[in-house]
């Protein structure tokens, strides 16, 4: 519609003259990523003289690294696959770092000391979770009573709707397929007591997870530019400062990225938890909870946490309610859809729909929700590492002061976006940039 296009179209120009106002932290080389001259190679003339025509030779050329890379990729995944209980937090902790790395960063700026900045942030972080946690178990316990009653009550009520619903579901229907649940669990009462066992194993695991996460997570945010800068100078010396100045726009891609997603997450949590206690459902901050950490998952999470919401109303209030409630999850979708994620997720990162399912799927399959929650990021970072790779390959900066990876996959977006940028480099056309980008200005180059 006309409006929301307007709206959006303001929100964005207002974004775009914030982003203006905080540009791209500048990049700097460290001691050894310096890339030395290129060596002159002279090229001889070929002595050919295979018999195979050329094209079964690049056929055959192909088809080897192929095999190479799908065997690479198969020890890759199962060394991952083995080392999971190590990776999984160290990816966890990176994607917090992510998160509170620039409240870390504002610290030192102000003159203080790195290690006390990460763990004053880490300690922040570690009040902010367990609080949030504290009040949310506080009011399931609270509202258990009520709800169990509430239940039994909204039970009744949907076994009438049934009754009276074109289905034409009888009591004794209803009672013979409870009989047959209660049949299946104690048929499978092993299976349960091992599934109880196996919980218990995995607690320790998480226990194990959740130390390793924080010790991770502090020196990510006290050394975490020392630490990159050690990985780039294991590389060989030409593709040092590539390989440091593509993680840095990945960084910030990455950054920006679970920032727009713990704002969308958050718009997404307010608007279905006023529904949920406009309504009197029971639940509703755990509920609400719920869809904030659903989003994390984008498209897939928030909806099904939407759903958990929709089957507490109805089997809490009845069937009306639970209408309502499916409505009011539907219209926070469409707004999530349609004005936030091309609004706010876009100025972070540009994928195309069709990519973040398949890397949903994909990281599903691989490593079940833990692989749903960080395949979009790391797809994220690599679409802008890659990109930055290809188009610079020596090294130098992007001339538009933002990382590879932005641009939109909408053209109609993509050229309102030009336009605006057209419109602002003539309005500023005598204003210099600022110096503290890394943007090579008349063809001179950053370091």
């Amino acid at each position: 519609m006309a409006w929301t296009r307007t709206a959006r179209e303001r929100a964005r120009a207002r974004f775009a003259e914030a982003a203006s106002r905080n540009p791209l932290p500048p990049f700097t080389a460290g001691p050894g990523l310096e890339a030395d001259s290129p060596p002159v190679v002279v090229v001889g003339p070929r002595q050919d003289s295979d018999v195979l025509p050329r094209a079964v030779r690049t056929a055959g050329a192909w088809a080897g690294r192929f095999i190479l890379f799908v065997l690479a990729g198969y020890l890759f995944l199962r060394v991952v696959g083995l080392l999971s209980l190590v990776i999984i937090p160290v990816m966890v902790a990176l994607l917090l770092a992510a998160l509170f790395q620039p409240a870390g960063a504002a610290l030192v700026r102000r003159g203080v000391n790195r290690s006390l900045a990460a763990g004053m942030v880490l300690l922040a972080a570690l009040v902010l979770v367990f609080g949030g946690l504290g009040l949310i178990i506080r009011t399931f316990i609270a509202q258990l009573d009520d709800l169990s009653a509430q239940v039994g009550d909204g039970l009744g009520e949907v076994q009438a709707w049934l009754a009276q619903s074109p289905l034409h579901i009888t009591d004794r229907q209803l009672d013979q397929y409870v009989e047959q649940a209660r049949t299946a669990i104690t048929a499978n009462q092993g299976a349960v007591t091992s599934g109880a066992l196996s919980t218990a194993t995995t607690l320790g695991e998480v226990l194990t997870g959740f130390f390793l996460v924080l010790f991770t997570l502090f020196f990510f945010l006290r050394d975490g530019g020392q630490i990159w800068s050690f990985l780039c100078r294991l590389l060989p010396r030409d593709a040092r400062l590539p390989t440091a100045r593509a993680g840095h726009y990945a960084w910030h891609t990455l950054v920006s990225y679970v920032h727009a997603t713990v704002l969308v997450a958050f718009v997404d949590a307010v608007g279905i938890g006023i529904g949920l206690f406009i309504l009197k459902v029971p639940l509703a901050l755990p509920l609400a909870a719920l869809v904030f950490l659903g989003a994390f998952i984008p498209v897939v999470g928030a909806t099904v946490a939407g759903a958990a919401a929709v089957l507490v109303a109805l089997v809490a209030n009845g069937p009306v309610s639970a209408l309502i409630v499916l409505a009011i999850v539907i219209g926070v979708q469409q707004l999530e859809g349609h004005v936030l994620q091309p609004l706010i997720m876009g100025r972070a990162v540009a994928l195309h729909p069709l990519a973040v399912i398949l890397a949903i799927a994909a990281g599903i399959v691989l490593a079940g929700i833990v692989g749903g929650l960080i395949a979009v990021p790391l797809l994220a970072v690599l679409n802008t590492a890659i990109r930055y790779l290809i188009s610079h390959p020596e090294g130098e900066p992007t001339p538009n002061r933002q990382p590879p990876g932005t641009e939109p996959t909408d053209d109609d977006q993509a050229e309102a976006e030009d336009r605006h940028q057209i419109q602002q480099r003539q309005a500023d056309d005598t204003e210099p940039p600022p110096a503290s980008t890394s943007v090579s200005v008349s063809g001179s180059r950053s370091p």
